[in-house]
């Protein structure tokens, strides 16, 4: 039996010191993903290249010796599979043609998995490639944050568009929330049966959502979605992070039947550690310590492993490592991570 000790503590155990990984590690703040990027043309490109794709997923893992590499891809593959023009703009973020409730109907799932066939093809590759010991994930989008895009056409600060969408449009919302997670299960399945070890679900926008519509738009189908997976592949691994959802967290393990959750940096530990107690969880640096380092990055790592340190961990941002991230300061959380367990 390979020895993964992401898998193992997705499995329930506690190790020390923890397996860390890091959302987004492999990105702008590595000069040699900057290179890559280069010769790449478009950054959907990159995601659809197997060859670059594998090569900018392995870099970090080369460079850190991290325990889990997470596929090089993006969110919103799914509604570009769905034809919905997805461009990405320097500057400007990510930008499609905004969907209204008529269209909904309309949406066609019949070429999603076929399009997405060479990001497969990435995951093949890295399962190959990758040593034995590094758990593979896989990703996608939770329904919600993707909805927020497809509804605005881009990235807003608040997703205004998207609550008002939903306030004014409630069945709309709900066909395009259903649809969405049926159509991302098919995804995280075929990612699975591709070489992912497991999987995890991002809902980055979740924290925008009051107590009513966190239920609604967050929950229910992100339960669809691991139901839909389980029900096909009973052994998968899903982590589900749902960035800001604060106390709302308290009973999402339960109400998604995730395996894990992932906590940002605005958790309390002390919550943190009652979720803990019910399962695995993931999380919880601030970013911006990888931009500080330092005393103040030692002083964040400690908190949380002394915190969390004692029951199922897996060690990981609040959320993505920033463009201006120092590597420097990614040697020192891993090295500082793993001299923890040595030390006790």
């Amino acid at each position: 039996m390979i020895d993964r000790s992401v898998m193992r503590v997705l499995n329930g155990e506690t190790l020390n010191p923890p397996p860390i990984w890091l959302m987004r590690q492999a990105g702008r703040y590595l000069p040699e993903y900057r290179e890559t990027r280069k010769v790449a043309g478009s950054f959907l490109d990159l995601c659809y290249n197997p060859d670059l794709a594998t090569e900018v997923t392995l870099q970090p893992i080369r460079r850190f010796g991290l325990d889990a590499a997470i596929l090089f891809s993006d969110i919103l593959v799914i509604p570009d599979a769905l034809k919905r023009n997805v461009f990405f703009s320097e500057g400007k973020g990510p930008q499609m043609d905004p969907i209204n409730a008529s269209e909904i109907d309309a949406l066609d799932p019949s070429n999603v998995i076929a399009h997405l066939d060479p990001v497969f093809q990435t995951v093949s590759k890295l399962r190959a490639e990758l040593p034995q010991q590094t758990t593979l994930l896989g990703f996608c989008g939770a329904p919600w944050t993707v909805a927020t895009y497809m509804i605005a056409g881009h990235g807003t600060p608040d997703q205004a568009p998207a609550r008002l969408f939903g306030y004014q449009h409630p069945q709309a919302m709900e066909k395009l929330l259903s649809f969405l997670a049926e159509v991302s299960a098919d995804y995280l399945v075929a990612q699975l049966d591709a070489g992912a070890n497991a999987v995890q679900i991002f809902d980055s926008w979740a924290g925008v959502l009051g107590e009513k519509e966190f239920e609604e738009y967050a929950v229910k189908p992100v339960a669809r979605i691991i139901q839909s997976v389980r029900a096909r592949r009973p052994d998968a691994r899903i982590i589900a992070f749902a960035k800001g959802a604060g106390i709302l967290l308290k009973d999402y393990r339960q109400k998604t039947g995730a395996d894990a959750i992932g906590l940002d940096w605005s958790v309390p530990l002390s919550f943190a550690r009652d979720l803990q107690k019910e399962g695995p969880v993931q999380g919880n640096l601030d970013p911006m310590l990888m931009i500080a380092g330092g005393k103040p990055l030692e002083d964040g790592i400690d908190a949380i492993l002394q915190s969390l340190g004692n029951g199922p961990l897996i060690f990981n941002l609040g959320h993505g490592i920033t463009p201006q991230a120092d590597p420097e300061n990614v040697t020192r959380l891993v090295a500082h991570v793993r001299s923890h367990g040595a030390a006790r």
